[in-house]
């Protein structure tokens, strides 16, 4: 099967979400907040560097002030561009502000099991299937750990998951289920072990790591010690903000960028005082509260929004962006599904978001679906049609096969329409039959993404991991269980 990937390049399509005066503002209230509210970092090591570096620290509460010239030279010390390193080295992706990389969703607790059709909590084998079937999957770049191995011991589940990965896959993982100093190390060494030394995870590093905050304004102390050591070896690192309109940002979603902005740009400040140069990246997947529960909504015009503008923050601070997307509120995969993910993968690809995070789920992040994941990426391969826009040249403006059909004819028999007729979309999963036929039949999308991923789990063999280094990392994890 074909180790192509997919990705969305040059476009042709172009958004503005926010003008210069917008970012500025959002900036200017970035670190007014960071200077006269603080953020909270329950760390000792990281108080220490924040006080190190001129922060005004309270060691009590664990909150930290910061002056904004200290935010902005740190910043400016990271990398803008570098790539994700792969298994396979073939399929290494540039994160250059030129391309969108599609991930599946991840760190889910559910799954509609892939052969019953019914809901259940997820295992270590569904972390590996749909590993493999996102490796035989040309849409989906790299792998956000899906979901969660909850057969697995609690100390060390997340270097499960990443191994099982590894295992299933040649492509380049992320995970965001690492969240202590012991865990931190066993997945540095086990990345180490796979790269084959610490220069060569250096420049091609096959782990990332994603630490989600803890909104309004803080972080979570061993994820900001598991940052700290994924930088020091150069493992792309960024932090993301899950902060919601009404709840754990204001009502306001001006207001609600400037908190997740707050936190994340505080964060990654923090790692580039510690170790300059380290490869950052900013993380978001903002949204709004429902008004009548205040549940998470997963989904709406505010997800849409803030996918486009916080693209638009993190080329102001000049660093990659990895953006949630395919956020949806719907139990399963339908018409509510499609428009959501749909709008919120266009906002986000429209303005160039590195990362694009999210095939596969259901229910606010919450149930995995094999049948989403596939009708996801074909949302994307649209996508990707759609921002590559319309090419024009001699070739494409067929004035020779005009000529020879003149008027009344029809291009069916052109050399020209044999050589680009293919160039056109050709859809898996949208339904052009005879409406005869689907009334006889009466099977859709679904039906037919889930018939695929099925398919590909059967058939789809990775590249194998090399035995010596799976059982090499079976041991290290083997270290770190209790």
């Amino acid at each position: 099967m074909t180790k192509n990937i997919k990705t969305i390049s040059n476009p042709k399509l172009k958004l503005e979400v926010l003008t210069k005066e917008d970012v500025n503002k959002i900036h200017s209230a970035t670190l007014n907040i960071i200077e006269n509210v603080g953020v909270r970092f329950p760390s000792k090591r990281a108080l220490e560097i924040w006080e190190a570096n001129g922060a005004t620290v309270d060691h009590e509460k664990k909150i930290v002030k910061v002056k904004p010239h200290i935010i902005e030279e740190a910043i400016k010390k990271a990398p803008s561009q570098y790539i994700l390193g792969a298994r396979d080295p073939q399929q290494n992706l540039p994160l250059d502000g030129n391309h969108v990389n599609l991930a599946t969703d991840g760190c889910g607790v559910e799954i509609i099991d892939i052969n019953t059709g019914v809901k259940r909590t997820s295992v270590l084998q569904d972390v590996r299937d749909i590993a493999r079937i996102a490796d035989g999957t040309e849409e989906i770049a790299f792998h956000w750990v899906a979901l969660s191995a909850q057969d697995t011991p609690v100390e060390a589940r997340g270097l499960h998951e990443i191994k099982a990965v590894w295992e299933n896959s040649t492509k380049h993982v992320q995970t965001e289920s690492i969240y202590n100093i012991e865990e931190a190390k066993a997945a540095i060494e086990m990345a180490t072990i796979l790269a084959g030394s610490k220069e060569e995870l250096r420049k091609r590093p096959v782990l990332s790591l994603m630490q989600c905050t803890a909104p309004p304004l803080g972080h979570d102390g061993g994820s900001l010690d598991a940052a700290l050591l994924a930088a020091e070896v150069g493992i792309p690192t960024g932090f993301m903000t899950m902060s919601a309109c009404l709840t754990t940002g204001p009502a306001t979603m001006a207001g609600t960028l400037a908190v997740g902005n707050a936190e994340v740009i505080a964060a990654t400040a923090l790692l580039q005082l510690a170790f300059p140069g380290a490869p950052v990246f900013y993380a978001a997947a903002q949204t709004a509260s429902d008004i009548r529960s205040g549940a998470y909504t997963g989904g709406g015009p505010e997800d849409f929004l803030f996918g486009a503008a916080t693209n638009i923050l993190a080329d102001y601070y000049n660093i990659p962006l990895s953006m949630g997307a395919f956020a949806t509120g719907a139990k399963e995969p339908n018409w509510q599904a499609g428009l959501e993910g749909a709008m919120s993968s266009f906002m986000a690809s429209v303005v160039m978001s590195d990362m694009l995070l999210g095939a596969g789920f259901l229910h606010g992040s919450r149930i995995w679906s094999f049948a989403e994941m596939m009708m996801d990426c074909e949302i994307f391969s649209i996508m990707e049609k759609v921002i590559r826009g319309i090419e024009v040249n001699d070739e494409t403006l067929a004035l020779e096969a005009i000529a020879n059909v003149g008027p009344g004819g029809h291009f069916l028999a052109q050399k020209h329409t044999k050589k680009h007729m293919r160039e056109l979309f050709i859809p898996q999963f949208l339904d052009r039959r005879p409406y005869t036929e689907w009334e006889t039949k009466k099977d859709n999308a679904a039906d037919w993404a889930l018939a695929k991923a099925r398919k590909t789990l059967k058939e789809h063999q990775p590249d194998p991991l090399d035995a010596n280094v799976s059982k090499e990392m079976a041991k290290i994890i083997k270290s770190v269980e209790k």
